[in-house]
């Protein structure tokens, strides 16, 4: 199993479990503040690597009338000023190559969301950084066809993939969580994360946005520790 480092933390089978938190998309600057020094004083309290997640932009909505975010400048603004202040590391989304750049300037960790899994072009410009990439496998896909993924990465020259795990379409509006698939994305060598609260969205399951059942995030955090997740993503989404 390759070992992945973020900031000062390590991924990985002899690292402890690492907590990827935060809100899913930064909504305003005293919120997202207020949940980073939250989220450092529970590091320093428990002793547990966390690094900070919030997208600056959602560029997938499902309603063009959805909040996205405050965008690419203010958002990596607030993000560099998280990491410098908190000491935490940061990671947010990438949608689009022209991004990259900036992004890898600010971010500890670049991901690929679910829907763009497989674009060549995001996944390379990505690992050229030199930066962790965490791919989140797309609700369409099998974990066997995520090699073909880490691929475009080690193509770069960068071997330093992290995998998440976030639930696959299971019919309409409905996604379901096959606990088979952690184990073998670990087989790729690489570690992997469960996206707890992605996993139990239900896609367009509200008028015109995703709704979920996040009851049911804890059950399935303990289950994914217990069959090979490494870190877990439990933002506050849905």
């Amino acid at each position: 199993m390759k070992e992945i480092h973020i900031g000062n933390w390590k991924v990985g089978e002899t690292a402890p479990l690492l907590v990827i938190a935060g809100p899913c998309v930064i909504e305003d600057e005293a919120t997202t503040v207020a949940i980073a020094s939250e989220l450092r004083e529970i590091q320093k309290r428990l002793n547990t690597p966390i690094v900070f997640k919030a997208s600056y932009d959602k560029a997938n909505r499902t309603s063009i009338h959805n909040y996205r975010g405050p965008g690419l400048e203010a958002g990596l603004d607030l993000l560099d000023f998280i990491r410098s202040r908190f000491e935490l590391p940061v990671l947010s989304d990438v949608h689009q190559v022209s991004e990259i750049q900036k992004a890898a300037q600010v971010l500890d960790v670049i991901q690929i969301p679910a829907l763009l899994c497989r674009q060549t072009d995001l996944l390379t410009a990505a690992g050229k950084t030199g930066l962790p990439v965490n791919i989140k496998k797309g609700q369409f896909l099998s974990p066997w066809d995520m090699q073909f993924a880490v691929e475009k990465i080690l193509e770069t020259g960068n071997d330093q993939v992290l995998l998440t795990e976030r639930g696959t379409s299971f019919g309409y509006k409905n996604l379901v969580v096959d606990m088979r698939s952690l184990p073998i994305l670990s087989s790729l060598g690489y570690p992997v994360i469960f996206d707890a609260t992605h996993s139990v969205q239900l896609p367009g399951g509200g008028q015109g946005q995703s709704a979920g059942d996040r009851e049911f995030v804890p059950y399935l955090s303990r289950a994914a520790g217990s069959v090979g997740a490494f870190a877990a993503d439990p933002d506050s989404h849905p």
